[in-house]
């Protein structure tokens, strides 16, 4: 395939409100849920453009097509609590992984080809496999000039692999969206969005109460896991929102685009096409920004966040008596 030269502005991060897709595997786990959320809530910010449900293949589905309609499903879900109507915004997504270089095809491969031609740049933020990414390079590479791919997933260039669930979901995927050329930001699983932990108590604290929405990721999260004593869990897909929101809250560094291997390790070439891969994130300044957002759709007089009483509650609880 022949990629041509790029404009290298695509590579820079993103100024003013900007355009978006979302591609999620959202009943995967339960993380891709806040990442829907925090985008959904930001207007001024990200103008939501659509949302494509990816498939995964996990003990939440019977297989990858499976998996692309129970994401389907829960966008549903999370729009109906938002009050937010689907038609036109959400689009079904590849039924199996690639199998070779034929294009997976699906209303969401047609709906980005059809979407990075109107206008540029498209902000493609990818929190699953990459299939429907890949599909839509495949069918028409056109569209590299006129999209920019944030992706969550595999490891940090320097790990000794890259092997993690939204690479392995679709290897050959991956190998596609790293070789194209196509502008790219990579954000590591470990050691990077591994740092977006939260509790179930920070949840009920400062999500729990804040509309339909903010009951449904509180509830989903306390159902994750049986017991949450001294437990925390990783929200992971927060940050590839947060790298549009704020670059500075998932700081990159411009790299050459490493080699996939079929083992799904890195080999390097510095002969290859640049990147961005993020090497770390803000933590607190992430998850404040999901909270304040959540926090507005309170009636003004109910809000607490910026109440002092608010904070010295939470620790109160949280720590318990002091001996």
């Amino acid at each position: 395939m022949d990629f041509s030269q790029l404009d290298e502005a695509l590579r820079l991060p993103p100024t003013g409100k900007v355009r978006m897709v979302l591609d999620t595997d959202t009943y995967n786990e339960i993380d891709d849920q806040f990442a829907v959320v925090q985008a959904l809530l930001s207007p001024d910010q990200l103008a939501v453009e659509a949302i494509y449900a990816a498939p995964f293949y996990n003990t939440r589905s019977s297989g990858p097509g499976d998996g692309m309609e129970k994401s389907y499903a829960e966008i549903l879900r999370l729009l109906e609590r938002l009050d937010i109507a689907p038609e036109g915004l959400v689009f079904r997504g590849a039924t199996d992984t690639l199998r070779d270089t034929a294009p997976q095809e699906s209303a969401a491969v047609d709906d980005l080809i059809a979407k990075a031609k109107t206008a540029d740049p498209l902000y493609v933020v990818a929190i699953g496999a990459l299939t429907n990414i890949a599909s839509a390079i495949l069918k028409d590479p056109s569209i590299i000039k006129r999209i920019v791919v944030v992706w969550l997933g595999g490891h940090a260039h320097y790990w000794p692999t890259a092997d993690e669930f939204n690479l392995q979901g679709d290897l050959l995927a991956a190998q596609i969206v790293f070789d194209s050329g196509v502008p790219f930001v990579q954000i590591p699983c470990h050691p990077v969005a591994s740092h977006l932990q939260t509790t179930l108590a920070e949840l009920e604290h400062f999500v729990k109460g804040r509309g339909a929405i903010g009951d449904y990721l509180v509830d989903i999260f306390a159902a994750y896991a049986q017991n949450h004593f001294a437990s925390s869990k990783v929200i992971w897909d927060l940050s590839a929102v947060a790298w549009l929101l704020d670059a500075s809250w998932v700081p990159t560094d411009v790299v050459h685009s490493p080699i996939l291997t079929d083992q799904k390790t890195w080999g390097h070439d510095s002969s290859r096409h640049f990147m961005r891969v993020a090497r770390t994130v803000r933590r607190d300044a992430i998850f404040g920004d999901l909270f304040e957002k959540l926090e507005r759709l309170l009636a003004p007089a109910d809000r607490c966040i910026e109440q002092p009483q608010c904070s010295e509650t939470f620790l109160n609880s949280s720590m318990g008596p002091i001996a």
